[in-house]
């Protein structure tokens, strides 16, 4: 068995007027929500896409789907916990993160402390273990023409325990 484990995951949603816009656990204000059928928290579904890919356990589809009324408006810290929840069954906890944000808007610069400090939390980890940065796309597509925001994220899960 494979003491660490990397997984990356990506998500992106369109935006919403009239929904609150959630990153990493934490209301922006003044910028519209994105949709979705949870609380379409971009930051959050990418980081659980990145663990169940490192434990080769599918994508937040497969767990969460969309068209389940258990999600209908859910708070996505609860796919991180049950995402951290089967990697402790595995054997398995969360190393680090590392989440980039992508779009023109909002700007994420002023944010990014914040974000991170509730990534962190969110995660049961220390802010060491957690980087949150922010890129454009230049313009460059959907996300480019501030139609949305995407996100990819990459974890490392370490064996518990294991002394080899």
């Amino acid at each position: 068995m494979n003491r660490f484990r990397i997984g990356q995951g990506f998500d992106v949603h369109r935006f919403k007027e009239g929904r609150p816009l959630i990153v990493c656990g934490h209301h922006i204000e003044g910028a519209p929500g994105l949709d979705g059928h949870s609380d379409a928290d971009v930051g959050l579904h990418a980081v659980v896409d990145a663990m169940l890919g490192a434990l080769a356990k599918g994508d937040i589809g497969e767990h969460f789907a969309e068209d389940d009324p258990r999600w209908d408006g859910a708070s996505s810290s609860l796919f991180v916990v049950s995402a951290l929840e089967r990697a402790a069954t595995d054997g398995y906890s969360l190393a680090n993160c590392d989440l980039t944000l992508i779009g023109e808007r909002p700007r994420i610069a002023p944010h990014r402390l914040v974000l991170r400090r509730s990534l962190a939390a969110v995660l049961g980890v220390e802010e060491e273990a957690v980087s949150v940065k922010a890129t454009t796309t230049d313009g460059l597509g959907f996300l480019g023409r501030g139609e949305g925001l995407g996100a990819l994220a990459v974890v490392l899960m370490e064996k518990v325990g294991d002394d080899e």
